[in-house]
């Protein structure tokens, strides 16, 4: 995550803008006038669909984003205009076409289910004069993006010859372009640098029933090789992502529960463009899409993911992996703040922890049981030589900092190289410091930045020291 941070990549979004409407409310009775559901609505709700939700998940994810369009001169227009604002972007080209119904879709959910959905726009192709103007302002600025994604829903905007325009012009500058598709005839993406169908979609363009592995490997590549892409994807739904490169790869996904499908597209398609051009390898980016869509399939409506969020979910599925345990001050920092503002206590200890043994399982536990996240400070080998003398650590802190993480009372470990941990407890501001019974008395470092201090009773007869003083009488 850190990578896409620190680069924020430049993307450009060329797509369908629509507005997504929704009408929600809960259904407890069948009309009498018709054999259909009464739904007593409660609240509307509007948000940018379409290639407006790509820019939405791009911002969410710390991109900077552009957006090319075309809309009608209409209601719906404006409403689009003032969605916008909302959003920073770097350049906004906007065309309005008089004679055009700005698409929107309105769905009206019940109970999280989605009842019926009736839909108003234009879909014939936006008119020449229209692709040139948005051609011109895309030359202006092409050297500014890292990638550019074009997202199609069949509304008229990525025509044949104003889709094969940007290629082109893509490749001239060397860079990639991503398209989510649409609709049976692939040709106007021939030269892009990757397609990401969903299997539906994959089986109409290629006239290929995917029922096996031998059959998604055929129409996988007749998409590569037709098309002439750099490489395809094909998403699986559950069962992830079938990525065609050189070879075949399947990119597992994890089961999460699935309350709306909605958008899930285009967090896929704004989720790679992101790794991508912040530098993933595609095998990375779409493990990285992967999780992002699962985030966003357990939310109704179009809706984004940040990568906050995505880190979160990193966390519930490594639970058992201990290196994702393992965190350094600036990561733990933008933790600490994702679970204070999830209301989650966290509490905090710290320590040298040279040979692990039972006094320190216990010690851990009873910390745990006092709060939801329990973040340990663990003293580098430079400090532990200051505090203890030349012969110690043991155990060097990759060793230490591994096994703590393999203890399911822990959630995070932070190693730290001076001789207190009071920046590291600085940063996370717990809210309970926890410390060993021999510290009844003497003031906690740390204290005075956390709500509470909790003093924890060691295992009697169970120390580091006894067992090193046991381990050098046995040598004797």
């Amino acid at each position: 995550m850190d990578k896409i941070r620190n680069k924020k990549p430049h993307i450009a979004v060329i797509g369908d803008l629509m507005i997504d409407h929704y009408i929600w409310g809960d259904c407890n009775r069948i009309s009498p006038e018709a054999p259909v559901q009464i739904v007593s609505t409660h609240k509307e709700s509007i948000l940018l669909g379409g290639a407006g939700n790509v820019i939405n998940n791009l911002y969410s994810l710390d991109a900077k984003v552009s957006i090319f369009s075309v809309v009608g001169d209409d209601s719906n227009a404006e409403q689009i205009e003032i969605l916008l604002k909302k959003t920073p972007l770097e350049e906004k080209v906007i065309v309005n076409e008089p004679s055009r119904i700005t698409t929107k879709k309105s769905r009206i959910i019940a109970s999280n289910q989605q009842v019926i959905r009736y839909d108003s726009e234009t879909t014939q192709n936006i008119l020449i004069s229209s692709q040139f103007a948005l051609l011109e302002s895309l030359k202006k600025h092409f050297f500014h993006y890292d990638i550019i994604l074009l997202s199609d829903y069949g509304k008229g905007v990525l025509t044949p010859s104003f889709t094969q325009d940007i290629i082109n012009l893509a490749r001239d500058f060397n860079t990639p372009v991503l398209v989510d598709p649409k609709g049976s005839d692939y040709s106007k993406y021939k030269g892009a640098t990757l397609l990401t169908p969903n299997k539906k979609e994959a089986m109409l363009a290629t006239n290929i029933e995917i029922k096996d592995k031998h059959s998604l490997h055929v129409a996988g590549f007749k998409l590569k090789d037709e098309l002439e892409l750099d490489a395809t994807l094909i998403t699986l739904s559950e069962d992830g992502i079938a990525l065609f490169e050189e070879e075949m790869v399947t990119i597992p996904t994890v089961a999460r529960e699935v309350y709306d499908v909605t958008g899930a597209g285009d967090t896929v398609l704004a989720s790679l463009g992101v790794a991508m051009a912040s530098g993933f390898t595609l095998k990375e980016s779409c493990e990285f899409a992967n999780k992002a869509a699962a985030v966003v399939v357990a939310k109704v409506g179009s809706a984004t993911v940040t990568l906050n969020e995505i880190e979160e979910y990193e966390h519930s599925l490594n639970k058992g992996k201990c290196e994702s345990k393992i965190k350094d001050f600036t990561q733990i920092t933008r933790i600490a703040k994702r679970l204070k503002e999830q209301k989650r206590k966290i509490i905090f200890t710290n320590g040298c922890f040279d040979i692990l043994h039972r006094g320190h399982a216990s010690y851990l536990e009873k910390a745990k049981a006092l709060g939801d996240i329990l973040i340990l400070g663990l003293n580098s080998d430079e400090s532990i030589r200051r505090l203890k003398g030349e012969n110690r650590p043991v155990n060097n802190l990759e060793d230490r900092a591994f096994l703590l993480a393999a203890l399911e009372s822990i959630d995070y470990v932070v190693p730290f190289t001076q001789d207190t941990p009071l920046e590291l407890i600085t940063h996370i501001q717990p809210n309970i410091l926890v410390k060993g019974a021999d510290y009844e008395g003497k003031e906690v470092v740390g204290s005075k930045v956390s709500d509470k201090v909790v003093l924890i009773d060691f295992v009697e007869g169970k120390s580091t020291s006894n067992l090193i003083k046991k381990i050098e009488g046995q040598r004797c």
